[in-house]
C-alpha cells in the first residue's frame, strides 16, 4: 500500500470556487484592520499610531538602526517610512544622523521622549492583543502563531 503524500502543490482556490469573503486574504486584511483600529485607539494618549509604534519598538529593542532596516522588517515601502520618520522626528521622538563611515547611511536613535513612549508600549499593547486572543486557549494560540508564520514564509 502506498504511503500518503502531502498535497504540496494543491490549489486552494479556483476561479470557480473563489469568493471574496471566503478568501484567506479577506480574513487576514479584516483581522489586520480590526487590530490596527483597536491598537490606534489604545495608543491615542501617547499620540502615536500602530505603525509608529512598530518603529519605536524596533528601535528600542535594538533590532534596527536605519530607515532601510525598518522598512524591511516592518514591510513598509521607503517612501511611507520616510514620512513616518518625519512625523516621529517632528514629535521629538527620534533623531536622524548621517553615518560617519558612510554618508549615504542615516542612523536613527530614540530621543529621551521617544524612549519614554517606547517604555509605555509593553504595558498597552499586550492588553489589546490579549483581548483579541481571549477565545484562544494556549495550544490554539501556539498553533495560530505557527500557521501565521508558515503563511509568511517565502
Amino acid at each position: 500500500m502506498p504511503l500518503p503524500t502531502l498535497e504540496k502543490d494543491v490549489d486552494h482556490y479556483t476561479p470557480e470556487s473563489f469568493t471574496l469573503t471566503e478568501s484567506v486574504g479577506f480574513a487576514i486584511n479584516k483581522a489586520r484592520n480590526l487590530l490596527v483600529a483597536e491598537l490606534d485607539a489604545s495608543l491615542k494618549d501617547l499620540d502615536i499610531t500602530t505603525q509608529q509604534m512598530g518603529i519605536l519598538l524596533s528601535m528600542r529593542g535594538g533590532v534596527t538602526q536605519t530607515p532601510f532596516e525598518l522598512s524591511k522588517l516592518l514591510g513598509i515601502d521607503t517612501g511611507l517610512m520616510t514620512r513616518m520618520l518625519d512625523k516621529l522626528e517632528a514629535k521629538g521622538l527620534l533623531q536622524r544622523a548621517r553615518s560617519l563611515e558612510d554618508r549615504r547611511v542615516v542612523n536613527l536613535t530614540l530621543t529621551r521622549e521617544g524612549e519614554k513612549v517606547a517604555q509605555e508600549l509593553p504595558h498597552i499593547v499586550p492588553v489589546v492583543l490579549n483581548g483579541r486572543l481571549r477565545k484562544f486557549n494556549r495550544s490554539e494560540f501556539k498553533e495560530f502563531l505557527r500557521l501565521l508564520n508558515k503563511f509568511l514564509e517565502d
